[in-house]
């Protein structure tokens, strides 16, 4: 009987637990030819095959906006040189990166222009076709873009209380303002306080206690809920002489 039919034949448990025999006795076969335990559909039970696929930890940065953007990717087991792709889950479209340069096997630089907002997955794939996809890792967001123009704000009566002027951008997302200087809040210079919601600027008195006509120059920063940001600088000037308070343009 040849080896496919003796295979094809009902065996059952012999000697020990590898060796079968046919139940008519004869032709006992071992492991060898017919393995007690068989290999796995996914392959799992296998030993001595591996694959060393790429993996993906870190990226910087890790928000951007949708101009073309450097992005680092930070992982382990990259080839020179393997593609990378943006997938947008929520379209399921992808978009393969402008360029990618091979800095080692840990470290990654690419170009990327994604013109569509929305949180992506990154996949990589080494020249042996290899690959890895991460889990939701970049974020396409507008950043905060400035309405007001910079520059003065306009001319204040020293001593003045009340509202002095009022700053704004637009983002995709909530903005919240903040100065980065020390001069609009600073007590001890202009005197004024910023709303981080709505950007307003009031005093209870302008200047606070100078007494001659000065120029305040300050940044202020308008930062989104992705944590954006965009920086415009800003004037306020008190003016001693008239009466009555307010602004003068």
């Amino acid at each position: 009987m040849t080896r496919a039919k003796d295979i094809a034949t009902v065996y059952q448990n012999a000697n020990t637990a590898n060796e079968f025999t046919k139940l008519d006795g004869s032709a006992k076969l071992t492991d060898a030819v017919f393995p007690a335990v068989l290999p796995a559909i996914d392959g799992s039970n296998l030993t001595g095959v591996a694959e060393t696929k790429p993996t993906v930890s870190s990226i910087s940065p890790d928000t951007i906006t949708n101009a073309q953007t450097s992005i680092t990717i930070t992982g382990g087991n990259f080839v020179s040189v393997p593609q990378v792709e943006f997938l947008n889950p929520s379209t399921g479209i992808w978009y393969v990166a402008d360029t990618v340069t091979f800095n080692n096997s840990t470290s990654l630089t690419v170009q990327a222009t994604l013109t569509v907002d929305a949180q992506y997955k990154i996949r990589i794939e080494n020249p042996n076709g290899l690959a890895v996809l991460s889990g939701t890792i970049l974020t396409v967001s507008d950043a905060p873009n400035w309405t007001t123009a910079a520059g003065t704000l306009g001319t204040i009566a020293g001593d003045f209380s009340g509202t002095v002027a009022t700053v704004a951008a637009t983002s995709d997302s909530a903005i919240t303002y903040s100065e980065t200087t020390s001069v609009l809040t600073n007590a001890a210079q202009a005197n004024c306080s910023l709303n981080s919601t709505t950007g307003v600027i009031t005093t209870t008195d302008f200047g606070g206690a100078s007494t001659t006509a000065t120029t305040y120059n300050f940044t202020i920063r308008a930062t989104d809920a992705e944590g954006q940001t965009a920086d415009r600088n800003f004037s306020l000037t008190s003016s001693f002489g008239a009466t009555g308070g307010g602004q003068f343009n």
